[in-house]
C-alpha cells in the first residue's frame, strides 16, 4: 500500500505557526513543528546539492566528449569529476535516510507521531471537563423503584453471564444467552437497516488486517499497545471497523462524482484495553471483545464538516428511535483524538451511574488518515489528485446500547420492555424471568 505523510509538509512550510498552535492547544510541545522544518530543510537542501554535482558533473562529461584530445582533458579533469561523484554518492545517501519513504527517517518518525490539525471551532482545554455540551435529546427515565445496574438484571434474568465467560476467557469478557443473545442479534440487525436506508454501502470485511492497514489509518505506532496481534503472520485483530472501511480504497484515485462514499460494517472489535485497569470492571461497559456497527465517510474536502454533522445524525436517529436520552458534546482539544480534526461524542443516559456515558464517538479525520493511505479523487480530468476527507463513527456500539435498553427500560418486577422498534427484529416485546 503506498504510504504518505500523515501531516501535509507543505502546510507546515507554509503555516508553521498555525501547526504549532494546533499543538499547544492539545498540550503537546510545538517545538517538533521546528523540528520537522530543519529536517525538512536538510532533506531539500541535500536534494539541490546533488542536482547541482550532477549537472556539474554532466558539464565536465560534455567538456571531455568536445575536446580534441579527451585522453588528456579526462586526465586533467579526473580529480574533479571523482570529487564530484563522491559528493553525489553521499549526498544520495543523505537524501534516502531523511525522506518520508524511509522506515528509519527522522523525518519520517517526527511526521508519524504529530497529531492531526484541529479545526478552529474545536473548544480550548486540556480535558474531558473542558468539553462542551451541544444538545440534549430526552429526559432521563425517573423510577418508581430503585433502578438496578445492568450487569444485576441480566445475570438475574439468564441473559448474561459473567462468571462463564471468565471460565472461557478471564476477565473482562461476556456470554450472552437466549433473549440476550437475540437482542444483540436484533440490535445490529436494526443498526445495519437503518444504515442502509440512509445510503450506507454494508460491507463485511476482514477482522484480521495487516500492519501497513493498521498503519494507513493511524492506528500505529501510536496505539500499538491497545491491540491484539499474532507476531507470526504480523496480523492484527481489528480494534474497529473504521481499519478496514477507511483503507478499503487505499492507495486508489476516485473521481469527484464517487463521492461521498458511505460504508456501513458489523464486526467484533478487540482492544486491549491496557490503559483502563480497574476501570468500568464490571458488566458490558469495557470489554475485550465488543460488538459494533461503524459509519464511514469518504468526502470531498469542502464538504466534510457538513459531512460530520450528517455522520452524527445518523447515529443520533438510532437512539431517538429507541427512546433513549442522550446528548451531544464537541470534544475539546486536549481531548480530541490523535487522527481526528474534530469530534462530537454522543453520551445515552444510564441510570446505574445517574449520568450520561459515551455510546458513539463521531471524528472528522480531513485528509489525515487519506495522506497515510493514499487515497485521493480527481475533480475533473485534468485535475491533479488530492486526498480525500475520512470520517468515522460508530452506529452504534452494540454493547452499550444493550446496556441502555436494560437500564432504561428496567421494570419493577426486574423484566425489561423492548423498544417498539426494535420489537419486529427480536420477536418478543419484553425479557422476564
Amino acid at each position: 500500500m503506498a504510504r504518505f505523510s500523515m501531516l501535509d509538509i507543505s502546510l507546515i512550510r507554509r503555516e508553521p505557526d498555525r501547526v504549532r498552535r494546533s499543538f499547544r492547544r492539545r498540550g503537546l510541545d510545538p517545538s517538533l513543528v521546528d523540528e520537522v522544518l530543519r529536517y525538512d530543510e536538510e532533506y531539500r537542501s541535500s536534494l539541490t546539492a546533488v542536482e547541482r554535482a550532477k549537472a556539474e558533473k554532466n558539464r565536465l562529461s560534455t567538456q571531455i566528449a568536445k575536446a580534441k584530445d579527451k585522453a588528456l582533458t579526462a586526465r586533467e579533469l579526473r580529480e574533479q569529476i571523482e570529487a564530484l561523484s563522491r559528493e553525489i554518492e553521499l549526498g544520495e545517501e543523505r537524501v534516502r535516510a531523511l525522506a518520508v519513504s524511509e522506515p528509519s527517517s527522522p523525518l519520517r518518525a517526527l511526521l508519524e507521531n504529530a497529531p492531526n490539525l484541529l479545526e478552529d471551532s474545536v473548544p480550548d482545554g486540556a480535558g474531558e471537563e473542558a468539553n462542551v455540551e451541544l444538545r440534549r435529546w430526552g429526559e432521563p427515565r425517573h423510577f418508581a423503584f430503585d433502578p438496578k445496574p445492568h450487569w444485576e438484571l441480566g445475570e438475574r434474568l439468564g441473559i448474561l453471564d459473567f462468571e462463564r465467560a471468565a471460565k472461557l476467557s478471564g476477565s473482562r469478557f461476556s456470554v450472552l444467552t437466549g433473549a440476550g443473545a437475540r437482542l444483540s442479534r436484533a440490535l445490529i440487525a436494526f443498526f445495519l437497516d437503518r444504515a442502509t436506508e440512509r445510503g450506507y454501502l454494508e460491507i463485511a470485511p476482514p477482522l484480521l488486517v495487516s500492519r501497513d492497514t493498521m498503519w494507513s489509518t493511524g492506528q500505529l505506532s501510536k496505539f500499538a499497545d491497545a491491540m491484539f496481534r499474532d507476531p507470526e503472520a504480523d496480523l492484527f485483530m481489528i480494534p474497529t471497523a473504521e481499519v478496514p472501511l477507511t483503507a478499503l480504497r487505499g492507495a486508489e484515485i476516485l473521481e469527484a462524482a464517487e463521492l461521498p462514499r458511505k460504508y456501513a460494517a458489523y464486526t467484533p472489535c478487540f482492544r486491549r484495553e491496557a490503559g483502563a485497569a480497574g476501570k468500568d470492571t464490571r458488566g458490558l461497559m469495557r470489554l475485550h471483545q465488543f460488538d459494533k456497527v461503524e459509519l464511514v465517510w469518504l468526502a470531498v474536502p469542502e464538504a466534510s464538516d457538513d459531512a460530520l454533522e450528517s455522520l452524527t445524525w445518523d447515529a443520533r436517529s438510532l437512539l431517538e428511535e429507541l427512546g433513549l436520552a442522550h446528548r451531544v458534546i464537541v470534544l475539546c482539544a486536549g481531548d480530541t483524538g490523535f487522527n481526528a480534526a474534530k469530534t462530537y461524542d454522543i453520551e445515552v443516559w444510564l441510570p446505574s451511574g445517574n449520568g450520561y456515558r459515551e455510546i458513539s464517538s463521531c471524528s472528522n479525520c480531513t485528509d489525515f488518515q487519506a495522506r497515510r493511505a493514499g487515497i485521493r479523487f480527481r475533480r475533473d480530468a485534468q485535475s491533479k489528485p488530492e486526498p480525500v476527507h475520512t470520517l468515522n463513527g460508530s452506529g452504534l456500539a452494540v454493547g452499550r446500547t444493550m446496556i441502555a435498553i436494560l437500564e432504561n427500560y428496567q421494570q419493577a418486577d426486574g423484566s425489561i420492555a423492548i423498544p417498539p422498534a426494535l420489537q419486529p427484529y427480536t420477536g418478543f416485546a419484553k425479557i422476564s424471568l
